[in-house]
């Protein structure tokens, strides 16, 4: 009888050292990313034995089918086992401890800015994007007036900072819109037709958290910086999802959630902020002005656990196990099994862009004539999918408007739950909801 451990020893998909005793998860995914080596990322992204390895790292609910990981996704469980390791430690003197693992934690800013392309002198580790993006959107000094330009997609509490903003400093705000999926020329387009004299910022996703929609980042950043505008970019759904270095995307401000796609604990983000904005930016909460230029000025938030921060390293460790183009290569793979069947029937219709290096891990889609809401119910109901309805509304611009079910696996989803999806969504569009 072939036990798992002997097949994959036997099939080179794990080494024999990566099976001893003792070892960690992020160990044993190393090596059967080793053994894959020699493979292109698109032909790993197929491999089930693979992936395998990389669910058994976790332990989720299998009662359960997961597709909202956009909204945080589950740690592995060496992620999980460090945060408690270090809540521990910290609970025996918190003082003394909280301490020395605050001190440590430099190690992960260097580790952040080493995984995503960065100094790091120009990354501030926070508790999750919407702190971050409004440490930027607080921190700017504006007249009555000035123009901030962004869209009606962009999220929803960083559109109600905004809104704030105006009430407070009588500043304009100018939301455009744009259809679902589009391009990133249109997009380019839009932003440079709606720029005025005033306007002081340019402010969008690098993918938004509705419909995964593509920005265009360096181009508006370029055409931004060319204007003498500053850019603030929501990165909360593109970190850890698909390759990219920050200082390639030349922006001012960057925004990120790590709990989401690099799977770090729940409360940890990162702000990046270009060097030459750090000094004329205001913290959220106020710092001593001898750290004017210093990026550690934008985490004076009082005390807050030490050991979430601290536990993001074994998230970088985890990611860097597997290569973000294996990972990116996989949530592509998933989102596409499910796609390609769905899209098969005229009644449901995606609102997400299907092309290469377009979408990975996150798409819409809805059923004509089905009430997402509804749908939501019917999938939690029947088959435990747990899943979320998004949509747009646009009064003006029917056209622009879009309801539909934002589905987001994660590299621990095996095909089994992808494949119960697809069933039941064509067992609705076969019979309807139930009355």
């Amino acid at each position: 009888m072939w036990s798992r451990r002997s097949f994959l020893r036997a099939t080179g998909t794990v080494s024999a050292a990566a099976l001893a005793a003792g070892t960690t998860g992020t160990e044993r995914v190393a090596a059967a990313s080793q053994a894959a080596s020699n493979r292109s990322p698109e032909e790993v992204a197929q491999d089930e034995l693979y992936w395998r390895e990389i669910q058994s790292a976790y332990a989720p609910d299998r009662t359960l089918i997961n597709l909202n990981n956009g909204h945080h996704s589950p740690s592995p469980r060496v992620v999980q086992d460090a945060l408690k390791r270090y809540l521990d430690m910290e609970n025996q003197d918190p003082v003394y401890y909280a301490a020395l693992i605050n001190r440590n934690a430099e190690r992960v800013r260097r580790a952040l800015a080493m995984e995503f392309g960065c100094d790091p002198e120009e990354l501030a580790i926070t508790r999750n994007a919407s702190e971050s993006l409004q440490i930027a959107q607080n921190g700017l000094d504006f007249k009555p007036g000035d123009e901030i330009i962004t869209t009606e997609q962009d999220y929803g509490r960083m559109l109600t900072t905004w809104d704030q903003r105006a009430r407070r400093d009588k500043i304009k705000v100018t939301r455009l819109d744009f259809p679902c999926p589009t391009t990133q020329a249109d997009l380019l387009q839009r932003f440079e037709k709606a720029i005025t004299p005033q306007t002081r910022v340019l402010h969008f996703c690098h993918i938004t958290n509705q419909s995964g929609q593509l920005f265009p980042v360096r181009d508006l950043s370029r055409l931004a910086r060319q204007r003498g505008i500053t850019t603030i970019v929501d990165g909360a759904h593109a970190m850890g999802h698909f390759p990219y270095k920050l200082r390639d995307l030349e922006m001012d401000f960057y925004g990120v959630s790590l709990h989401k796609w690099l799977l770090a604990p729940t409360g940890t983000g990162l702000l990046y902020v270009r060097k030459d904005r750090i000094a004329s930016t205001w913290p959220l909460q106020a710092a001593p002005e001898r750290r004017d230029n210093d990026i550690r000025k934008f985490e004076e938030i009082g005390t807050s656990p030490a050991a979430t921060k601290a536990a993001i390293n074994e998230a970088i460790a985890f990611q860097q196990a597997i290569g973000i183009e294996r990972k990116a290569a996989r949530l592509r793979y998933l989102t596409m099994r499910w796609a390609n069947e769905l899209k098969k029937n005229p009644r449901i219709k995606l609102h997400s862009s299907l092309e290469p290096g377009q979408t990975w891990g996150l798409a819409v889609v809805s059923i004509n004539g089905v009430d997402s809401n509804k749908l939501v119910t019917h999938l939690w109901d029947k088959y435990r999918i747990v899943i979320v309805s998004v949509g747009h509304d646009n009064e003006k611009t029917p056209s622009l408007s879009y309801h539909g079910l934002r589905v987001t696996p994660n590299i621990y989803t095996p095909l089994e739950e992808v494949d119960t999806f697809v069933e039941a969504m064509q067992n609705v569009v076969k019979n309807g909801l139930p009355s």
